[in-house]
């Protein structure tokens, strides 16, 4: 019998137990239970047994990803579609759930434990789970299961010197961005997807003075915060209890208030490009973020989009001139096909013409 033919009749047995109740009566359930599971056992090598243990007791198949060694993210889309990335490369996993059911139990406890709840009128949610950032996703916006993704962040977050013995800047290109940091000069980091955006946010963050003060807003709780003064704002869903959502324009409009010395905002994506340029053109030297784009002048486009979007009556000269005041360089990071990240360079803002932005790429020896 195989594997998973003996876990959906252990699964009917153990659901046939039932207990009387009290202390008692869940006593006598997991007895059973176990004796059900001792008996099953019965016959399997160390291997089979153990794997069939994960799927009631563990993760199920997740259990031994969960400890793979540079793994970098885990994307789950049904009971038997399980990828996984490392080395900045997309895996299959060749194990799977059980049953249904197993798979959505995991994912229930997975939710739990982060807390996040969704549901019908929420169908979507993110959270923090050990060293991973949980997003699940339900159906009617997924077709038939539910779909999680983990993505693993280090707990000692890169530094500059830790990037370019890794081969992804050469010494130039990390004593420039030093200089960015000294010089309090504002900039993007910009790349597509997977490219490591987050990780050169946290190198750099790394070199700003202990007593310096920054404020840090994100969506989710992902670049590690500087010792000190420097603080975290997170953004807030609403909830279904009848919280109100806060989004990242908000948070630039608390933190302000909070005194801080530079802004460092994780992902720029929404109307917060606005009060966040706002804040950068009116004496907050030295801040910085993120943004999704292929190249700089993609970038200035996105970030003119992204700014309407939160003043639709402004026109595209002033938008333009706040983005002259507020920013000086775009970095741009990138992704090979071998999955390796690496720094493609530094362009920097001259002026604003009547045709655009005249950008020039910082020539590094």
């Amino acid at each position: 019998m195989s594997l998973s033919r003996l876990y959906l009749d252990l699964e009917q047995k153990i659901l046939s137990l039932h207990g009387e109740g009290g202390p008692a009566g869940e006593d006598h359930f997991l007895r059973e239970r176990e004796d059900l599971l001792n008996g099953a056992a019965i016959g399997l090598d160390e291997p089979e047994s153990r794997r069939l243990r994960q799927e009631f007791d563990e993760w199920g198949p997740l259990t031994d990803l969960l400890e793979m060694p540079g793994l970098t993210e885990i994307l789950v889309n049904g009971p038997d579609t399980i990828w996984y990335e490392k080395n900045g490369r997309l895996h299959r996993w060749p194990d799977r759930f059980f049953s249904n059911a197993s798979h959505q139990r995991c994912l229930d406890r997975l939710c739990q434990q982060a807390r996040a709840l969704v549901t019908l009128e929420r169908p979507s949610a993110d959270g923090r789970w050990r060293d991973f950032r949980l997003h699940v996703i339900r159906p009617p916006l997924t077709r038939e299961h539910v779909a999680i993704s983990l993505r693993r962040h280090p707990e000692n977050p890169w530094t500059l010197e830790a990037l370019r013995n890794a081969g992804w800047c050469r010494e130039p290109e990390a004593l420039f961005l030093r200089s960015l940091i000294g010089r309090r000069l504002n900039f993007l980091v910009v790349g597509p997807t997977g490219c490591g955006k987050t990780s050169v946010v946290n190198s750099l963050l790394g070199l700003i003075a202990p007593d310096e003060r920054v404020g840090i807003i994100e969506d989710t709780d992902e670049i590690a915060a500087p010792a000190g003064p420097s603080f975290k704002l997170l953004t807030r869903p609403a909830s279904p209890g009848g919280l109100g959502a806060v989004d990242q324009g908000e948070l630039v409009r608390q933190c302000l208030r909070m005194r801080p010395d530079r802004l460092v905002m994780g992902e720029i994506r929404g109307p917060e490009a606005k009060d966040f340029l706002m804040a950068l053109s009116t004496g907050h030297g030295g801040s910085f973020g993120t943004l999704h784009a292929e190249d700089p002048a993609q970038a200035l486009i996105r970030l003119e989009m992204l700014i309407q979007m939160g003043a639709s009556h402004w026109g595209l000269t002033a938008i333009r001139k706040l983005i002259r005041l507020g920013l000086h360089y775009i970095i741009v990071v990138g992704k090979n096909e071998n999955g390796g990240r690496f720094f493609k360079g530094a362009h920097r803002l001259v002026s604003l013409e009547e045709t655009g932005f005249l950008l020039e790429k910082e020539e590094l020896p």
